[in-house]
């Protein structure tokens, strides 16, 4: 077991997108043409330091879904030939150079998991995310779903679907990684997240930086501005968990420890 942050109490989910989830998947994976799927017509924008925001919507009505996908690869790692497990134990040392003696050689399982932090027009916040089984729901509050728990980086990934149809009942969105304790942290990881609406083009955030100690980033913050949906890469690695990341955001949720089968 291995222990984690979570949210006192989320919202249950419900079935009826099982087709997009197949959809977008196949997309991810190179199996379905854009075209199949209706998405991606408008080319890609990565979004960057210098150019970190992009509107997602217009300010009208829209229909479908928004697609939030997480998926990562393994970096290979040079180092001694000592425990992972006794630097995880001792947070302060994940600190120093992540090439030093006590790292193991080669790629690194690591497990990161894709959530949501959400505040709706009507003052609601929670959390959607694995831990806890918050996966959330599609047709009622919060209007945002999770696919499942990737624990191996499949191309698949993680994928999040946000109901288009209600993007004026949110107020603001904070999507976010996290990565067990345990695990190795993201200094080992090539990890992208890609936000694809209906239409217009994706938005890609690269998690590229090596941060040996983070064990939570928040990676983008979406907010409702006049009735348009406004992305913003963030990218702020936190040393800590989902707890911190709500005192940097002032979401004003209450925390309590939580437990993953490793």
């Amino acid at each position: 077991m291995v222990r984690q942050t979570i949210v006192a109490a989320g919202d249950d989910g419900s079935e009826g997108w099982g087709s997009a989830v197949g959809a977008v998947w196949e997309f991810l994976r190179g199996e379905r043409h854009l075209s199949d799927v209706q998405l991606n017509q408008g080319g890609k924008i990565t979004l960057t330091k210098s150019s970190p925001a992009h509107a997602i919507t217009g300010e009208g009505a829209m229909t479908g879904n928004l697609y939030v996908n997480l998926h990562w690869t393994a970096r290979e790692v040079d180092g001694g030939q000592g425990q992972l497990r006794r630097k995880l134990l001792q947070p302060r040392q994940l600190l120093r150079n992540e090439t030093e003696v006590g790292q193991p050689v080669g790629p690194q399982n690591v497990d990161l998991d894709l959530a949501c932090m959400y505040e709706l027009a009507n003052g609601a916040r929670g959390v959607v995310q694995p831990l806890g089984q918050f996966f959330g729901d599609l047709n009622q509050p919060p209007y945002i779903k999770l696919s499942g728990d990737d624990q191996y980086g499949a191309p698949s990934g993680e994928t999040m679907f946000i109901n288009l149809e209600k993007k004026d009942e949110f107020k603001r969105l904070l999507i976010f990684v996290y990565i067990y304790d345990g695990t190795p942290a993201f200094a080992h990881t090539h990890a992208v997240i890609q936000i694809i609406p209906p239409t217009g083009p994706r938005l890609e955030v690269n998690l590229d930086r090596r941060e040996a100690a983070a064990r939570s980033c928040a990676v983008l913050l979406i907010e409702n501005q006049g009735g348009v949906l406004m992305a913003r890469r963030e990218l702020r690695y936190v040393h800590g968990f989902q707890s911190d990341l709500d005192r940097l955001y002032g979401f004003g949720m209450q925390w309590q420890r939580g437990y993953k089968d490793s």
